[in-house]
């Protein structure tokens, strides 16, 4: 994964000051990056999954090419006002402010398997929202799989704390 690693640059005060962003576009127009990633997020997943959820904007990046790889169909979890039909929505706190997501109320049927994948697990809101999205849709959130995972702000306790106990990352920082 140092491929990987070393493609994540660190944009420090942004999007606000004592923020330190974290790039992925160098990982994205690596292609070797890029595979490895696809390939390390989809070999952490467990294969029986009917959907892979990503939100918007930089989780549709990853979840979408390993939907493809899992053979599971791929949900967009988008902010309000980007989906076109009925909606389910979720408001939750951010390590710099606030946010809401959105999901198609018909975007899968109840029981089913689902598997959330995002670029960085901070303080787990953005996890932890779409995990109340799944839940009032009545599907069942078996694992969460992220590129990065920024452990010092706690976003594992927090899924812990929401009932989601299965979770890994590619890169740990």
């Amino acid at each position: 994964m140092t491929l990987v690693h070393s493609h994540i640059t660190d944009v420090p005060d942004w999007p606000k000051p004592g923020v330190t962003f974290k790039d992925i576009t160098p990982l994205l127009a690596s292609p070797e990056g890029f595979a490895q990633a696809i390939e390390a997020i989809a070999d952490s997943a467990p294969r029986d999954v009917d959907f892979v959820v990503g939100m918007e904007a930089r989780g549709f990046i990853f979840a979408a090419p390993v939907a493809l790889r899992l053979g599971a169909g791929f949900v967009p979890v988008r902010k309000p006002g980007k989906l076109p039909r009925e909606v389910v929505s979720e408001s939750f706190a951010l390590e710099y402010g606030t946010a809401t997501l959105t999901m198609h109320v018909d975007a899968m049927f109840k029981g089913a398997r689902v598997l959330v994948v995002d670029d960085v697990l901070a303080t787990g809101g953005t996890v932890a929202a779409t995990a109340a999205l799944l839940q009032r849709l009545g599907a069942q959130l078996v694992h969460v799989s992220v590129l990065l995972e920024l452990s010092a702000l706690g976003g594992r306790d927090k899924l812990a704390s929401v009932g989601v106990e299965s979770c890994s990352a590619v890169v740990m920082q």
